[in-house]
This record gives C-alpha cells, sequence and structure tokens, in this order.
C-alpha cells in the first residue's frame, strides 16, 4: 500500500499540470504578474463574473499559485485548495467562511497558540461562542455540541502535547449534525495522514512547515470541496486579501518535490531520538504519537502512515536554571520557533513563559524537539552532551 501511495505521490509531485510548460521547461514558470488582459469585452465581462475561474489579477488568482494549489489538493485528496500568506490565515479564512454572529463552535484545547486566540478572544467580537475541549474521547464532542454549533476546530495532534483526536468518529457526528469539521494537518502532511478521507470536511496546514520545508517561506493553505473552497475564496479570502505572491508559491512547488523523500528522514529521525531520550533516567516522560508508550499510541498507529519530525520531552528537574543551562549547551539544534524545516531545532516551554509571572510547573521543564534531516548520531551527542551537564 505504501508503496502504492508513494508512486501516486511522486506523479503528483513531479508530474502533474506539468506537461505544457512555455518552451518544454522543466521548472514551472513564475507569472510575476499583477494582472492579465483580454482580447475581447466578452471576454474580460466573462472573467470578472467568475473570478474564482479566471485570471483578472493576481489578488485572486495567478497561473504559478493555482499549479501549487492543485499539487497540495491532490496530496490531500481534495477537489480543490486555496494557497493564503501564512498558516494563522488559512485557519481564520477557513473558520470565519462558516460562522456567524449566533453560531457556536468547539475547538481543542491544545490549539496552535494563534488559532485558540481566533476562538477565544477574536471571534467574540461578532457574538460567536465557542467551548474547549480536551478531545481524546469522543463524548467530549458529544457534550460540547449544541443545537447552533456549526464548526470543529481539530488539531491532531496538537504541537507541544501530541494529544490526538477520533477523527473518523468526530467526522460522523458532525456529519450527523450538520456542523463543519476543520483539522490542522501540519504536522503529519498528507504524505502520513489524510484526514478528509476520514470524513473531513476541510484540511489547513502552515505551509511555512513541512510542505515549504526549507525554512525560506511563509504560507497557508486551506484544501477541501470546491464548493467549499469557492465559498471560501468568494467570502473571506477576496475581502481581506490575504495573498501569496507567485515568487513564495515558486518555492513551494520547488520544495514540493522532495516532501516524500523527507518526510521518512524525519519520521526516522524523530523517533530513534524520541527512544533514545525515553531511556535516560533523567528523562520523566517523552510525548510522540507513533513510540509504543504514548497514551494514543493504537489511535495514531490507525490514523497516520508514520509521523513527522516533532515531538516533547519533559525532564524530572523542575529547576529553571538547569533548564536554562541545559539550552545553552545545545550546539546543533538551533534555539528556534516553528518547524517543519531541515534543521533540528531545541524549543524549551520555560522561554515562551514572561519573566514578571510564576511559570506553571507543567511547563519549566517541558521541551519541544525537532529532528532535522541531520545525522542522527550527531543529534544524540548533542542531547547527551546537554542533558549531562545538569546531571
Amino acid at each position: 500500500m505504501i508503496q502504492n501511495a508513494d508512486y501516486e505521490m511522486t506523479e503528483i509531485l513531479h508530474h502533474m499540470g506539468e506537461d505544457n510548460f512555455p518552451e518544454h521547461a522543466v521548472a514551472p514558470p513564475i507569472f510575476q504578474s499583477s494582472i492579465f488582459s483580454f482580447q475581447t469585452f466578452e471576454a474580460f465581462r466573462e472573467a470578472l463574473a467568475n473570478e474564482d475561474e479566471h485570471y483578472i489579477y493576481t489578488r485572486g488568482n495567478n497561473p504559478t499559485v493555482n499549479l501549487c494549489e492543485e499539487k497540495i489538493a491532490a496530496l490531500e485528496h481534495a477537489q480543490k485548495a486555496k494557497l493564503v500568506s501564512s498558516g494563522v490565515a488559512a485557519i481564520s479564512c477557513a473558520a470565519m467562511a462558516f460562522l456567524k454572529q449566533g453560531d457556536h463552535a468547539v475547538c481543542v484545547n491544545s490549539a496552535y497558540g494563534w488559532a485558540r486566540y481566533l476562538f477565544q478572544t477574536y471571534l467574540s467580537r461578532f457574538g460567536i461562542e465557542v467551548t474547549f475541549v480536551e478531545g481524546t474521547q469522543i463524548e467530549e464532542f458529544e457534550n460540547a455540541v449544541r443545537p447552533n454549533t456549526k464548526l470543529i476546530y481539530l488539531e491532531s495532534p496538537a504541537s507541544f502535547t501530541f494529544t490526538l483526536q477520533p477523527l473518523r468518529q468526530v467526522a460522523a457526528l458532525a456529519k450527523s449534525r450538520g456542523i463543519r469539521t476543520i483539522i490542522d494537518n501540519t504536522w503529519a502532511t498528507p504524505v502520513f495522514q489524510n484526514p478528509l478521507d476520514m470524513g473531513i470536511d476541510l484540511v489547513v496546514h502552515s505551509v511555512s512547515k513541512y510542505l515549504g520545508g526549507n525554512s525560506d517561506v511563509i504560507a497557508g493553505v486551506i484544501c477541501g470541496s470546491k464548493e467549499d473552497i469557492v465559498r471560501i475564496f468568494r467570502t473571506e479570502f477576496l475581502p481581506m486579501g490575504p495573498v501569496i505572491d507567485p515568487f513564495a508559491a515558486w518555492l513551494i512547488l520547488r520544495n514540493l518535490r522532495t516532501l516524500h523523500v523527507r518526510m521518512p528522514i524525519h519520521y526516522r529521525n524523530a523517533l530513534e531520538l524520541a527512544r533514545f531520550l525515553e531511556d535516560r533516567d533523567d528523562v520523566e516522560s517523552v510525548s510522540y504519537p507513533l513510540l509504543p508508550s504514548f497514551p494514543q499510541y493504537e489511535l495514531a498507529r490507525e490514523q497516520f502512515r508514520g509521523g513527522s519530525g516533532l515531538f516533547s520531552f519533559r525532564l524530572r528537574t523542575r529547576d529553571p536554571e538547569k533548564i536554562k543551562k541545559m539550552t545553552n549547551r545545545i550546539r546543533f539544534f538551533k534555539l528556534a520557533v516553528s518547524w517543519g524545516g531541515y534543521e533540528s531545532l531545541f524549543d524549551p516551554s520555560l522561554v515562551h513563559c514572561r519573566t514578571d509571572q510564576e511559570v506553571p510547573e507543567d511547563k519549566i521543564s517541558l521541551i519541544r524537539v525537532h529532528a532535522g534531516l541531520e545525522d542522527v548520531e550527531l543529534l544524540k551527542r548533542d542531547l547527551t552532551q546537554a542533558l549531562d551537564a545538569i546531571r
């Protein structure tokens, strides 16, 4: 099954939509044009009447951008996709297209910080109520939905705790109540998970992560049915204007060609590092869905075909000074936010806490790691010397 999936994926990444480039170019051209012209009055009028299907102004559609969208849509088994300027723009456009004053939404408690801000703070300005749930059990969603619930927002796994939601069950519940479902699939990518196949309505990604893959572009994407994407295009994308530049789309197209090669390496390195850390007596716990000790391991095996490079671990110490000392000894992991590029990253939860506030105990020793594409033995040695320094 994996071999067939790989064949389909390479066909999408390396061939789909690339038969008729000018002058038989191998690389897609960049249509770095703000506007497109027409030969007749009739053609001009037709385009203006159906902007979602025509090239008029790059704030709407652009050939380079659309080729990238077509490939990502195919990877996610979606009818259509829309690239936007960032991952949070994808989340916001997708959610706001299906919510109005007086509606109710359900959001997982562990969602990305800016997604949580959208649901907890921003949407309240428009009279939209939101219930937050841990989301590990279907009963939580059943208890949270109301007659006016219009949307369920998911992130499986969550980016610090890595807890999962039972996607098939949530999708079935939502469809029985006429509720839209949106999931952030950035962690697994379409290489390892296709939520639409499990009944989820819309998939969003921070393309800045694995789809971009080289830490050189900021973008987001929304994937779903043609009907839903056209609705988002007309009601949110065109009025709010989170357009992506054609050159950024070209960078994503270039980087997508190696997605199927990169992801198994991230997976292998992360799993090996997670096992390595789990064996240390100064590590309290490791959270990685494909680790057999993970509480939701069986659900992870059911929903994922593999995993990405991102995981977290918790040290036994609760001494902030030891966390700082260890962090300052790291050499080959970069100290940075985000993840999904070629590089390995080290991100202590403590660094995100304000100095004038008491740090919650559960955040002091929690560290998020991104396993990049480096040699895993090099990464192990780096972690070893940093951890040994605070024994």
